[in-house]
């Protein structure tokens, strides 16, 4: 698989300490936090980046072929 820029879908959750968490859904398990916004953003870059050295070249194949089709906010009684 050939080494280059892609893109990935992440979700930014501002956490109880008044930081934030990203998520990235299309790496499962793939998440980190931040202070700030740009902390987050920063981290979970890297975040990304240490993931896919972990895979292999099968792995990070199957993964990278994922793609996140959209987020919506859904109601339900909680």
């Amino acid at each position: 698989m050939d080494k280059g820029e892609r893109e990935f879908s992440v979700i930014t959750l501002e956490d109880e300490s008044g930081g934030y968490i990203a998520i990235v859904p299309e790496l499962p398990g793939c998440h980190t936090q931040g202070d700030s916004l740009d902390e987050v953003i920063k981290n979970v870059r890297e975040a990304i980046e240490l993931y896919l050295e972990t895979l292999s070249e099968d792995e990070k194949k199957e993964l990278l072929n994922r793609r996140v089709v959209g987020f919506q906010r859904v109601k339900a009684i909680a």
